[in-house]
């Protein structure tokens, strides 16, 4: 595996050019400051929420502050002490929040450990799903993959509940675009739920049809057989909306779809573009 990759990302690159150039599973690119403003979707004194796109690091790595969204948020205010509050995988986009003090850190962190918040994602799936699917399996260590971090559908000691939505919005050409309801918060979640049912997250490369394509994106970045056996260069999964409904603390958060699920839903599935800015309308 080559070293720290030193390339600027952009929005631009987020939704045209993913990944970038030389990008691996440990090799995330550096954030470039000044399109940090870009991705923000809401600021005020107590919060900043961003729409992170589907490439960049939640956490802070090895390979410096500009690794990583809290890291880069961090150097862009100056050092300031700030509070991550939600979190998603590397390749998923979407709402991440962060608490600017230690009062809206406790009062959000607070409706999230009494589960007064909800959390609504847009996925892209393989395959038409024609009926809503109430998807009620718990999750364990999937001992069998030689992903350690893999999850799968089964019982035993081991195995937590896990209770997800599934809700076709459209579908057309062999695909269907969901809206994901998350009733627990389980690591892969999502993803390891869509492929118990037989419809998995488009371009996901841990729960789709060969996980020998996530070790070999590790190990070589992306390659030409990724290129020809994924139909997304990411998992096609955004977070949508984060909302908390705690009687302290009542607020929501919501990011538009990346631009690159919004070319496959045009392109691939066909849906209307006025509708695009109206998926999460009740």
């Amino acid at each position: 595996m080559s070293g720290a990759n030193t390339d600027s990302f952009s929005r631009q690159d987020a939704a045209r050019a993913f990944p970038p150039p030389g990008a691996q599973a440990k090799n995330a690119p550096l954030i470039d400051l000044a399109e940090l403003p870009s991705w923000i979707v809401e600021e005020d004194a107590d919060f900043l929420a961003f729409s992170k796109p589907g490439w960049v690091v939640c956490h802070p790595s090895k390979n410096g502050p500009l690794s990583s969204l809290v890291g880069a948020v961090r150097e862009w205010r100056g050092g300031a002490t700030m509070h991550l509050v939600s979190r998603l995988d590397r390749e998923t986009s979407g709402i991440i929040l962060i608490a600017l003090n230690r009062e809206a850190a406790s009062k959000s962190q607070k409706a999230v450990e009494r589960r007064m918040v909800s959390k609504t994602y847009l996925a892209i799936l393989e395959g038409e799903m024609r009926e809503p699917q109430l998807v009620d399996a718990p999750l364990r260590p999937d001992t069998a993959s030689p992903v350690l971090v893999k999850q799968c559908v089964g019982n035993g000691p081991d195995a937590r509940t896990a209770v997800s939505f599934f809700e076709p919005l459209y579908r057309g050409n062999g695909y269907t675009l969901a809206r994901v309801e998350l009733h627990t918060g389980r690591k892969h979640q999502i993803r390891a739920h869509a492929q118990h049912i037989g419809h998995c997250v488009v371009g996901d490369k841990l729960y789709g049809r060969n996980e020998r394509l996530y070790l070999e994106f590790c190990e070589k970045g992306w390659t030409d057989r990724c290129a020809r056996e994924l139909e997304m260069p990411r998992q096609a999964l955004h977070a949508a909306r984060l909302v908390f409904k705690s009687p302290d603390f009542q607020r929501t958060f919501s990011a538009p779809l990346p631009q690159d699920m919004r070319d496959f839903c045009l392109e691939k599935i066909g849906v209307p573009a006025e509708q695009l800015d109206r998926l999460l309308d009740d």
